[in-house]
């Protein structure tokens, strides 16, 4: 099947020198932690990300975001285990919501690829017509 948009994981066997981890300048008790991407995402991924993420009911005391080949996430320590746990899966939902977003897109595809060739085998016949018609005529 041909992948029209591509997965994006958490990058395997993190380097924590990989890893940002910074002061979050607008909440006093939380961080900002980058986590790496094994690639950049394209704006389709970008979108179903952001609807699975933006699904869950676990805003209020976190934020996600994808910068270029990071993965964003604001948060306080509290509970951080739980909390990256719930990063990965969001990707991972992302992923499974990329799967399905392609299948349907390859049945799309197909569609339009049988729609194409009825088009040209009608045009054919219709030529084959107008050819048979010109020759019965006894010219």
């Amino acid at each position: 099947m041909k992948e029209f948009v591509k997965k994006v994981n958490l990058a395997e066997n993190i380097d924590m020198s990989t890893v940002t981890i910074s002061k979050d300048h607008y909440y006093p008790k939380a961080y900002v932690i980058d986590l790496p991407l094994d690639s950049t995402p394209d704006h389709a991924w970008l979108d179903i990300f952001e609807s699975v993420w933006g699904a869950t009911r676990r805003m209020w005391d976190r934020k996600l975001f994808v910068v270029g080949n990071r993965l964003r996430l604001v948060t306080t320590t509290e509970n951080i285990e739980d909390k990256l746990d719930w990063a990965k899966t969001v990707v991972q939902q992302t992923n499974k919501s990329v799967d399905e977003y392609n299948v349907q897109a390859a049945s799309r595809e197909a569609q339009r690829g049988r729609e194409s060739e009825e088009r040209a085998l009608e045009e054919k016949e219709k030529v084959v017509g107008i050819i048979k018609g010109y020759f019965e005529k006894g010219v």
